[in-house]
């Protein structure tokens, strides 16, 4: 098991802030699982939590060689830490991490070969 490569990737909160989730329901669906939505939703700041997942989606997509599209990557939290999970079966096991301040989410993430 060693590292595969690495992704990082940084969002302007004021893109999602823009695209408010009522009036961009299909946009949304086109980049996050249903579990993903529900989350960022649950939350008043739901614009950075929304660019921060997408970070770790863009990160996790820079991080390996094959081509996956947004909705293969599931992201979740366990006791508040990222999770990353694939749909479609590839052999990566990941470290993640993600912040985001005031206007930017960013989200490093290292592909680890399973």
């Amino acid at each position: 098991m060693g590292i595969s490569n690495i992704g990082i990737d940084l969002v302007d909160i004021d893109r999602f802030r823009k695209k408010e989730y009522g009036k961009n329901k299909i946009f949304y669906e086109k980049i996050f699982s249903k579990s993903e939505i529900k989350y960022c939703l649950s939350f008043k700041n739901k614009s950075e939590h929304f660019a921060g997942k997408f970070a770790i989606k863009e990160a996790v997509k820079k991080s390996i060689k094959e081509k996956i599209s947004f909705t293969e990557i599931v992201t979740s939290h366990n006791n508040s830490k990222p999770k990353i999970i694939l749909k479609k079966k590839l052999n990566y096991r990941f470290l993640v991490s993600i912040s985001h301040e005031k206007d930017f989410a960013i989200a490093m993430v290292i592909a680890l070969d399973a």
